[in-house]
């Protein structure tokens, strides 16, 4: 998939060391499940596991987000397609470099576009940790609606958090303007 600035693709061996340098950032693994560093041996498993799924069956796909015209992986989309074929949950990590920019939003509404109008879901949702207000915002500028607050729900490096839940429905996202652009191929 190709945006004005991003291309969404498949990981390649190629993206072990770029993976592992953004990941290994404190501030991009704050909210996330993993502990920085992120190491190379470890980067190498993930990559060689993504570039084995399939983003049309059900299970784990993540695209690589890369900067087209720079040539470099700046982050990745996370998709986990429900057995059904017609849910899925949806996150999504950015380089520090590259965070504030767009670049998440316009990667996160190309996958969207994606599994609203070709693979024909349903329901997408996310899930966030409550003091990453970054990524709830963006998942609201998309479009999600806020369905729920777990408290206390997850625990992740050492302490209990609380996670917010967000979903958008087909038709939501099928009737928004920004579905609209999408499809149009004009900017975010």
């Amino acid at each position: 998939m190709a945006t004005e600035r991003l291309t969404l693709r498949r990981f390649r061996a190629s993206d072990v060391v770029r993976l592992a340098e953004y990941r290994s950032d404190p501030d991009v693994a704050r909210y996330q499940s993993w502990v920085a560093p992120f190491p190379l041996d470890r980067a190498e498993v993930a990559v060689r596991n993504f570039a084995a799924s399939s983003p049309d069956e059900a299970g784990h796909f993540q695209y690589a987000i890369e900067h087209t015209a720079e040539r470099v992986l700046v982050g990745d989309v996370y998709v986990r397609l429900h057995d059904n074929l017609q849910q899925a949950e949806i996150g999504f990590t950015l380089a520090q470099a590259y965070q504030g920019k767009g670049f998440a939003f316009e990667a996160v509404s190309a996958v969207l576009d994606r599994l609203f109008r070709r693979q024909r879901l349903h329901k997408v949702t996310g899930e966030c940790d409550a003091r990453n207000v970054a990524s709830a915002a963006l998942m609201e500028r998309l479009g999600f609606q806020r369905e729920g607050l777990l408290r206390q729900q997850t625990l992740i490096k050492g302490e209990w958090t609380d996670d917010l839940l967000y979903g958008l429905l087909a038709p939501e996202w099928l009737g928004s303007e920004q579905a609209g652009r999408v499809r149009a191929g004009q900017p975010s």
